[in-house]
C-alpha cells in the first residue's frame, strides 16, 4: 500500500509541476489551473516532503529549483509570482540540513540579486521568500547579519514604491519573531522598529492590515523588542485606534497591541501611565457604539455576540486589559469615566458604564471589594432604568459580581439583591431583561451560602413558581421560550443550593417539568428541554433518593425514551450534553439500582467521548482565506505555520468522559463489563492536547477503572494496569501543563497503591526515575529564573504577585513528586532504595536550610516515607537528614514542624535500634514546641498535634528512651487531639493501650483521673477526631461501659461532664 500512495505522489507531484514549468503557452494560459498547481504543489512539499523530494534524479531536483526561480523572473502576473514564491520558500525550508546548512546556495544568491534589482517584481519576490522563510541562511545568519539588516533598512527607505516599504517592514518584524530568544540579535535590530512603525501608519490607510498584525504578533512574543520604542508604539495604537475613518477591525487590532502588552509586558507598560490612561476612554467609547434594535426587548432566540462589533472588542479589551495591569493602576484611572457615563441622558452610555463594570471586576477585585457596598446600590438603582437595555446590563453587572465577589457579595447583599432581581422578573414587556435577571438570580444562588438562601425559599420559590406558569402558558400560546429556558436553570440552581431544604417544594415544580420533557419535542425547543432534564436531574439530587424515588422511574423512562431518539439527534444538540450530566446525577441519586441502564446509556456516551475533532496544519497563505466564525481556532506555531481546529463537541467530548469517571467511580464493581472499553478509550487521550478537562479526565479514570477491575481477578487487572502504565510514565514526562500535570501525577500514585509490589519493571522504574529528577531540576532552575526576574528593571509589586502564583503552582507540583515517592516507597519498601539513590542528592538539596520553607517541608515529608517505609534499612541515609529533621522541629514555619514532628514519630514506631538516641534527643524539642504559648492557634494546631503524637509514639514505641511515668501526666494533659484525624487514631490507641493495662499513672490513684479521661473521650467524639468504623471507637465505648458498670464511679465521671460531652459519650455508646 505505502509504495503506491508514494508512488501516487510522485505522479501528482510531476503533473504540477508540468503544469507550473510548461513552455507551452496554451497551458501557462490557463491562469487558474496554474494558481491551483502552485497551491498544490506548495502543499504537497509541506506534507510530503520526504516521500517526493528525495525520489526525484539529482537532475530532476536540480531543474525544479533553477525552474522555480526561473519563473519567477518571467512571470507577469503578481499573485502568481507570491505562489511560486511560497514554493521556494517551503523547499528551501525542506532543504536545511540538520546542522543548519542551506543545501541550496543559488537561492540566496537569488535573494541578494533580486534585492538589489531594478525590477521592482524582483524586489518583491525576495521579500516575499525572506518573510515566508526568515530561517533561510541557517547557519550562516551570523555572518550575513549585517547584510540582512542592510537590506531591510533599504527597503523600508523605499518612497517611490509602497508595496516594498510593507513587505520589508513584515520580513523584518518576521525576523524579529523567528529570533525571539536571540537577545544580541534582537539588540542589533532595535533600529528597524521606527521603519516599521511608519510602514504599520502608511499600510493601514492604504486599507491593508499586515504589518499592523506583525506589530500585534511582536507584542505578543517579543515584547521587549519594543522597549527601547515603547512610547511611540503606544503612541501609534493609541492615534489608530482613536481614527474613526478606519475599519472597526483595524481599530480593534491597534488596540490590540496596547492590550497583548498589557498580558506579556504587564510590568513594562505600567510604566506609561499616560498611555493606559488614554487607552481606557478609547476602549469606553467602543463600548458606546451600539445601534439601535426596535426588537431587542422581545427577541426569543439569543444571538451570539457579534465578535467584530467595537462594543463586544472594546468590552474584552477592558477585561484584559484589568486583568494584565492589575486593578491599583486601572480602578482609580476609570472610576471617574464610568460614574460620568451613568449620569448620560443616552443610554448607550449607560449600558456601557454598567458593562465597563461588569469587565474590570475580575481584574479590579482587591480594589473594588472596598467600596463594593456603594458600587452594588448605585448599580441596584439601574435596574429601575427607563431603557430596556440599561437594566438589562444592571443585571449583567450583578451576575457577575455575585460571581467575581463570591461569597462575600452575597453575605453583605443578600436582602438587596433578591428583591431587586426577583421585581425584575416581573418585567412581563421585556423578555430580555426577564431572562437576564433569572441568569443572574442563578449566579447569585450558585455561590450563595445554604444558610443564607433557606429564609427566602419560600419567596423565591413563590416568584419562579408563578413566572414558569406564566411562561409555560406563553409557550403553549405564542411558542415563545427565552425566559422559560433561563427560570427552569433558575429553580435548579436554588434547589442545588438549598439540597434537603428544597423537599416541601418538590411537588410543586416536577409535575410541570415532567411536562415539559415530555411534549417540548419541536427542534427550536431543544435547549429548553435540555436545561429541563438538567433541571430534574438536580432537584432529585437535592431532594435525596427517598423523595425522588416516586417519579425516578418515570424520569427514567423519559430520558431512555430521549435517549432511543437520540441516534437521531444532530451532533450540535444542546440535549446532549444535558443527557449525559442528567444520567451521572441520577447515577449518584441511585447508586448501585442505576446499574440496569449502563446498557442504554453507554453507547451514546461512548460515542460523544470518542468525538475527533477536526484539524488542519494552515500556513499564512490558507490563514488568510479562513474566517474565525466557523467555529475554528487557530495556535501560531511560528515559522509561518499555524495550527487550526474545529471547536464544535470539544465541551461534550470533556463532558462525557467526566462522566464515565463517574461512573466509574460511583457503580465500582458494577462497571466491570464496561472498564475494557473504557480503558482503550481513555489512555490515548492523556494526549489530547485539544483540551485540558478531556486529560483531566482520561487521567483520573485510570485508578478508578482498576478498582472496578479488580473483581475480575488478579490477571485481568494486571493486563489492564500495563496497558495504562507506559502512556501515564509518558505523559507525566510531556505534559505542558501543570494544573493537568499534578492531577496525572496525583492518579499515576494512585494507580500505584492500587496494583502494589512488582507493578513497575526496571524499564519503567528507569524512564520514572529519569522524569522525576527532570521535574525535580526544572524546580530548582524556576526559583533561579524568578530570583532573576526580581532584579529586572521593570519588577514591581504586581510582578511579585505573579512570581507568587508561579511558585505555588511549582510548589504543588512538588507535592505530586512526594505522592509519587510515597506509593512507591508503601508499595516497594527498602528494596527500592538503590533506585531512589539517583535522586537523593536533589532530596537532600530540597532540605538546605536556606531553602524556602515548601521546599523543606515536602523534602522532609519524602525522608519521613522512607524512614516509615524503608526501616531498618533508612538508615544508611541517616547522616543526610537526621540533623535537618531535629533541627527542624523548632523551625519558623509550621508546615516544616509537622513534618519533622511526623518524621521522630514514624522514627520511634518503625525505625529500628538506631534511631534510639535522637528519640532521646528530640522528646525536649517535641516539648517546646507544645508549650509554647501559641501552639493551638489555628496555623499552628498541626504541628503541635503532631509533636503530641509523636511523644505518644517515642512513649509506646520506645519507652526505654524516656522517663515514661514523668512524661504521661504531661501528654494526657495535651489530649485530645481533634484536627489531626490520623494522630487522633494514633493517641487514642495508646490511651485505650494505657487503661486496659490499668496504667496506675494514667489511671490516678483510686481512678481520680477518670472523669478527665471521660472529657477527653467526649471532647475526642465531639470533634469527630475518630470514624465510628474505627476499631478504635469499639476500644473507646469498652472503656466507657466498665465504668457504667460501677455504679458510684459513673455517676461521678457523667456529672463533671457539660451536655455536649455527656450526649457525645451517649452517641458513643449507641454507635459501637
Amino acid at each position: 500500500m505505502a509504495a503506491t500512495a508514494a508512488e501516487q505522489e510522485q505522479q501528482q507531484f510531476y503533473l504540477l509541476l508540468g503544469n507550473l514549468l510548461s513552455p507551452d503557452n496554451a497551458v501557462r494560459k490557463q491562469a487558474e489551473a496554474r494558481q491551483m498547481a502552485a497551491v498544490l504543489l506548495r502543499r504537497l512539499l509541506s506534507s510530503a516532503f520526504e516521500e517526493v523530494y528525495p525520489a526525484l534524479s539529482p537532475d530532476d531536483q536540480t531543474s525544479l529549483k533553477t525552474g522555480l526561480l526561473l519563473i519567477i523572473q518571467l512571470e507577469a502576473q503578481s499573485s502568481m509570482r507570491k505562489k511560486i514564491c511560497d514554493i521556494v520558500a517551503e523547499l528551501a525550508r525542506n532543504l536545511i540540513d540538520e546542522d543548519g546548512n542551506n543545501q541550496w546556495p543559488d537561492v540566496l544568491k537569488f535573494l541578494f540579486d533580486s534585492v538589489s534589482s531594478q525590477n521592482v517584481g524582483l524586489r518583491e519576490a525576495a521579500l516575499h521568500i525572506f518573510w515566508n522563510f526568515p530561517g533561510i541562511f541557517g547557519n550562516q545568519q551570523q555572518h550575513y547579519l549585517e547584510v540582512i539588516k542592510r537590506m531591510l533598512v533599504q527597503c523600508m527607505q523605499d518612497q517611490e514604491h509602497p508595496s516594498i516599504k510593507t513587505l520589508s517592514a513584515r520580513a523584518a518584524a518576521a525576523f524579529v519573531l523567528a529570533n525571539e530568544h536571540n537577545i544580541p540579535l534582537l539588540k542589533h535590530f532595535a533600529d528597524l522598529l521606527p521603519g516599521i512603525l511608519q510602514a504599520v501608519n502608511d499600510s493601514c490607510y492604504q486599507n491593508d492590515d499586515s504589518v499592523l498584525k506583525s506589530l500585534v504578533e511582536i507584542a505578543d512574543s517579543v515584547p521587549k523588542y519594543l522597549r527601547p520604542h515603547l512610547e511611540p508604539t503606544l503612541q501609534l495604537s493609541l492615534r489608530l485606534c482613536a481614527d474613526t475613518n478606519l475599519s472597526n477591525m483595524q481599530r480593534q487590532l491597534a488596540l490590540e497591541v496596547i492590550v497583548t502588552l498589557s498580558e506579556t509586558a504587564a510590568a513594562m507598560l505600567r510604566r506609561h501611565t499616560n498611555i493606559v490612561a488614554q487607552a481606557i476612554p478609547q476602549m469606553l467609547a467602543m463600548m458606546v457604539d451600539l445601534e439601535e434594535d426596535e426588537d431587542w426587548a422581545n427577541a426569543d432566540e439569543l444571538e451570539d455576540d457579534d465578535f467584530d462589533s467595537n462594543a463586544v472588542a472594546g468590552e474584552s479589551a477592558l477585561d484584559r486589559m484589568a486583568c494584565g495591569l492589575g486593578g491599583k493602576l486601572v480602578l482609580p484611572m476609570i472610576k471617574e469615566h464610568i460614574m460620568q457615563m451613568l449620569q448620560n441622558p443616552d443610554w448607550k452610555y449607560r449600558h456601557a458604564g454598567l458593562m465597563a463594570l461588569s469587565a474590570i471586576g475580575e481584574g479590579c477585585h482587591q480594589q473594588m471589594e472596598g467600596i463594593l457596598n456603594e458600587i452594588v446600590n448605585f448599580v441596584l438603582l439601574f435596574l429601575q432604568d427607563p431603557h430596556p437595555r440599561v437594566r438589562y446590563a444592571a443585571c449583567n453587572a450583578i451576575g457577575q459580581m455575585a460571581t467575581d465577589f463570591a461569597p462575600g457579595f452575597q453575605k453583605k447583599f443578600h436582602e438587596k439583591v433578591i428583591a431587586a432581581l426577583l421585581q425584575t422578573m416581573e418585567d412581563q414587556d421585556n423578555q430580555r431583561v426577564q431572562a437576564h435577571a433569572a441568569a443572574a438570580l442563578i449566579n447569585f444562588t450558585e455561590d450563595c451560602p445554604k444558610s443564607l438562601l433557606i429564609p427566602y425559599l419560600d419567596n423565591l420559590v413563590k416568584h419562579l413558581h408563578s413566572t414558569m406558569v406564566i411562561k409555560l402558558q406563553e409557550l403553549i400560546q405564542k411558542g415563545t421560550k427565552l425566559v422559560l429556558e433561563q427560570v427552569v436553570t433558575s429553580i435548579a440552581s436554588v434547589a442545588d443550593t438549598a439540597e434537603e431544604k428544597f423537599v416541601p417544594y418538590y411537588d410543586l415544580f416536577m409535575t410541570s417539568l415532567k411536562h415539559i420533557v415530555e411534549n417540548a419535542v419541536q427542534k427550536e425547543l431543544r435547549l429548553l428541554r435540555g436545561k429541563t432534564i438538567e433541571c430534574i436531574s438536580l432537584i432529585g439530587l437535592a431532594v435525596g433518593k427517598e423523595k425522588f424515588m416516586q417519579d425516578a422511574s418515570d424520569v427514567m423512562q423519559l430520558l431512555l425514551k430521549t435517549q432511543t431518539d437520540f441516534s437521531d439527534l444532530e451532533d450540535d444538540d444542546p440535549q446532549i450534553s444535558y443527557m449525559i450530566s442528567a444520567w451521572a446525577r441520577m447515577c449518584k441519586i441511585l447508586g448501585k439500582e442505576f446499574q440496569q441502564y449502563l446498557p442504554v446509556v453507554m453507547g451514546p456516551l461512548m460515542k460523544t467521548a470518542s468525538i475527533k475533532p477536526e484539524v488542519a496544519l494552515l500556513d499564512t497563505q490558507d490563514m488568510e482565506n479562513m474566517s474565525d466564525d466557523d467555529g475554528w481556532e487557530f495556535v501560531n506555531l511560528g515559522d509561518q505555520q499555524s495550527f487550526g481546529i474545529k471547536t464544535a463537541g470539544l465541551e461534550e467530548k470533556a463532558t462525557a468522559c467526566q462522566m464515565l469517571v463517574c461512573y466509574a467511580k460511583e457503580l465500582k464493581e458494577g462497571f466491570v463489563e464496561y472498564t475494557e472499553q473504557v480503558v482503550k478509550l481513555m489512555v490515548p487521550l492523556l494526549k489530547f492536547y485539544f483540551h485540558d478537562g478531556v486529560r483531566v479526565a482520561a487521567a483520573e479514570s485510570m485508578p478508578l477503572l482498576l478498582e472496578c477491575a479488580r473483581v475480575r481477578g488478579p490477571e485481568y487487572l494486571t493486563q489492564m494496569w500495563h496497558f495504562m502504565c507506559d502512556a501515564l510514565i509518558k505523559a507525566i514526562g510531556t505534559e505542558p501543563d501543570s494544573d493537568v500535570l499534578s492531577e496525572i501525577m496525583h492518579s499515576f500514585a494512585k494507580c500505584i497503591e492500587v496494583m502494589g509490589d512488582g507493578c513497575l519493571n526496571n524499564e519503567h522504574f528507569e524512564e520514572l526515575g529519569g522524569i522525576l529528577k527532570g521535574k525535580l531540576e526544572e524546580h530548582f532552575k524556576n526559583q533561579e529564573l524568578r530570583q532573576v526576574k526580581r532584579q529586572d528593571e521593570d519588577y514591581d509589586e504586581q510582578v511579585e504577585e505573579s512570581l507568587q502564583d508561579e511558585d505555588d503552582s511549582d510548589v504543588y507540583i512538588l507535592t505530586k513528586v512526594s505522592d509519587i515517592l510515597h506509593s512507591i516507597f508503601s508499595s516497594y519498601k527498602e528494596k527500592v532504595l538503590p533506585w531512589f539513590e539517583r535522586l537523593l542528592p536533589l532530596i537532600v538539596n530540597l532540605i538546605c536550610p536556606q531553602r524556602p520553607w515548601p521546599d523543606r517541608q515536602w523534602g522532609l515529608c519524602i525522608f519521613d516515607d522512607i524512614i516509615e517505609h524503608c526501616s531498618p534499612s533508612s538508615f544508611k541515609y541517616a547522616e543526610y537528614f537526621l540533623r535537618p529533621m531535629l533541627q527542624s522541629i523548632c523551625d519558623n514555619s509550621p508546615e516544616v514542624r509537622q513534618a519533622a514532628a511526623y518524621g521522630v514519630g514514624v522514627m520511634a514506631q518503625f525505625g529500628g535500634d538506631n534511631y534510639r538516641p535522637f528519640c532521646t534527643e528530640a522528646l525536649p524539642l517535641l516539648v517546646r514546641v507544645i508549650q509554647s504559648p501559641d501552639a493551638k492557634t489555628k496555623e499552628n494546631v498541626n504541628a503541635t498535634e503532631n509533636c503530641i503524637s509523636a511523644v505518644g509514639k517515642i512513649m509506646k514505641f520506645k519507652p526505654d528512651c524516656v522517663n515514661v511515668e514523668e512524661v504521661l501526666p504531661h501528654w494526657l494533659s495535651w489530649l485530645p487531639l481533634h484536627e489531626d484525624k490520623e494522630e487522633a487514631v494514633h493517641t487514642f490507641n495508646y490511651l485505650c493501650d494505657l487503661i486496659e493495662s490499668n496504667n496506675p499513672v494514667v489511671l490516678g490513684p483510686n481512678n481520680s483521673n477518670l472523669p478527665r479521661i471521660f472529657s477527653i473521650i467526649a471532647d475526642g467524639e465531639i470533634h469527630e477526631a475518630i470514624k465510628h468504623e474505627d476499631p478504635c471507637t469499639k476500644r473507646l465505648a469498652n472503656v466507657v461501659r466498665q465504668v457504667q458498670t460501677s455504679g458510684g464511679l459513673w455517676t461521678e465521671c457523667i456529672s463533671q461532664l457539660n451536655a455536649d460531652q455527656q450526649a457525645a459519650i451517649q452517641e458513643l455508646l449507641n454507635s459501637a
